[in-house]
This record gives structure tokens, C-alpha cells and sequence, in this order.
């Protein structure tokens, strides 16, 4: 299934520039809207009702380097005296470069947990040590989120841009698993917002390639294409409005993993936002999917 959120106007005279603000600006007046509606009636009990552990090391042994100690660390957002609730593992974006975990304010205090994830960044590391960071986190969560009340059969992995692109890789690769002795298979959804399918771009600037310059190797998500993958949900921006030809990187790998078999595949394009502004509307994407496919 393919979907593009769009406003049509039988008119020639209102240009797409237009529509495309009276999109976006209608989308955060709503969203504001909502988060304060909201948010006046949880704010009280939020703390009541959710607990967050920080920085937690989610690597372990004795080469762990002081740049892991740093970098390879987590936090937890779960609900209080509830059992059996579903996870997002959710990747931040940066081109593997940059960025830091956070809790996305969008997936707060809708009965799930939520795990931000830090990696290490390229140039201090190279591919795929970011890659194998991820994995270890998935793995750590995978073992431990019962302790705390979640279900390991529960567990969706997101995240936007490079954190996409650690979902899809993650997900779809099982080597990256089975080195903890786990099955990609066990991960509940992947729902990647605006990842590269093919070889990421800082993957091709450690190899002096150009980002222009399309690769698909052992390091693109689209490479590892198989049937009995777990779902996967994509979602880019507008076609027109994306980074270097990202929907269309998304559009094929959607069309290979119908032609393979792959049932459970759906691909989203968010008409009238670019690729950061796609995020936004994305988290209720993701909130939504995980609400009516958890059980």
C-alpha cells in the first residue's frame, strides 16, 4: 500500500508554494492544539505515571573503549504499574555524524515505553561500528525490557533520517542480532521515517565516493530484502521536497520487497513536508501503527 497525504484544489491560480504552507502551518496549529488539550489534562499525572532511567550503558566487556563509555548509552521512558506494554527503540537522526538521544514528545504518555538510543559518530568510528552500536542497544532491549514490565514480543525500532537508516539496517540484516544470540525476526515492526535504503551517504564519504553517486552493497537496507521480514513502514516527505532523491530510494524498496513476497510493506509520502519537517507528522504514523498492531 502506497499513501500520500495530500489537498487537492481545482484551481490554476493557487500555486503549490501556497498549499504547501496552508499544509504545514494547518498541521502545527492542529498539533498544538492537541499537545494542550493534552497535556492540561496529563501534565499532573505524568510523573505519577511514567518513569525514566538515564544513561544507561547498554555495552558491556572488557574492550569497551572510553568513547562507548560515552557514546553507547540509553534512556528509558515506561509506564508505572502496567505489564505487558509494547516498546519503541527510537534512533535520533544526524547523518551518523551528530545529534543526541531524546524522548520524542509526540510518543510520551500513550501506554507504551519508549528507549532513546545514543551510537558513536563517523569520523571517531567507521562503518559499521554505528550500526553494530544499534544492534547492541536492540539486543539490550530485547533482554531486559520484561524487568520492567514490557513485552519482548512487542518491541518496534524507529527513528528518523540516520536513526531510519539504523532501523531498516538492524531489522533487515539478522547478522547484526544473532552475534547476542537473537532473531531479527522477534522485532515487532520497523517504521524507518525518511532512512537511505541504499548505502548511507557517510558510509560512501569513508570511501571517497560521491553522495551523488548511488551504492548498494552489504551496508544498504535494500540489499538485505527478504520475504519473512518483520513489517516495515515507511515514510519519507514530499518527493519534491526531500534530501537527494530519498522517496524515491523508499518507493523502490517498497516495490522489491512486494515483488519478493513481502506482505506486510506500506509506504507513506508526506505531500508538503521536507525532510525534517516530515517527523512531525510521522510520530502519529508511528504512535497509531503500534496502537492497533500491538496485540
Amino acid at each position: 500500500m502506497i499513501l500520500t497525504l495530500k489537498l487537492c484544489f481545482n484551481t490554476k491560480t493557487f500555486h503549490r508554494s501556497v498549499l504547501t504552507n496552508m499544509i504545514r502551518n494547518f498541521t502545527t496549529i492542529l498539533f498544538l492544539l492537541t499537545s494542550a488539550v493534552a497535556g492540561y489534562t496529563q501534565n499532573q499525572v505524568n510523573e505519577a505515571t511514567y518513569l525514566q532511567e538515564k544513561d544507561i550503558l547498554y555495552r558491556e566487556g572488557r574492550n569497551i573503549s572510553d568513547y562507548m563509555q560515552e557514546r553507547c548509552r540509553l534512556d528509558i521512558y515506561y509506564p508505572k504499574n502496567k505489564k505487558g506494554y509494547s516498546t519503541v527503540v527510537w534512533f535520533h537522526g544526524g547523518g551518523l555524524k551528530a545529534g543526541n538521544k531524546f524522548i520524542p514528545e509526540q510518543l510520551r504518555d500513550q501506554g507504551f515505553a519508549i528507549v532513546a538510543v545514543n551510537y558513536r559518530f563517523y569520523p571517531k568510528v567507521k562503518c559499521p561500528a554505528y550500526i553494530e552500536d544499534a544492534a547492541a542497544s536492540v539486543a539490550w532491549v530485547l533482554k531486559n525490557i520484561e524487568a520492567y514490565g514490557g513485552d519482548k514480543n512487542k518491541i518496534f525500532i524507529s527513528g528518523h533520517s540516520a536513526g531510519g537508516y539504523l532501523t531498516s539496517m538492524v531489522g533487515l540484516d539478522k547478522s547484526y542480532l544473532q552475534e547476542y544470540g537473537l532473531d531479527a525476526n522477534s522485532i515487532a515492526g520497523l517504521i524507518p521515517f525518511s532512512g537511505h535504503t541504499i548505502t548511507h551517504f557517510t558510509i560512501r564519504e569513508e570511501r571517497g565516493i560521491d553522495e551523488s553517486k548511488v551504492v548498494v552493497d552489504e551496508f544498504a537496507p535494500m540489499y538485505h530484502i527478504r520475504k519473512d521480514a518483520p513489517p516495515l513502514i515507511l515514510i519519507t516527505g514530499d518527493r519534491e521536497m526531500e534530501m537527494l532523491g530519498r522517496y524515491e530510494e523508499n518507493a523502490y524498496m517498497y516495490r522489491m520487497m512486494k515483488v519478493i513476497g513481502h506482505e506486510n510493506t506500506v509506504l507513506y509520502e508526506l505531500d508538503g513536508f521536507d525532510h525534517g519537517g516530515m517527523a512531525n507528522p510521522a510520530f502519529y504514523i508511528l504512535r497509531d501503527y503500534i496502537k492497533n498492531h500491538a496485540d
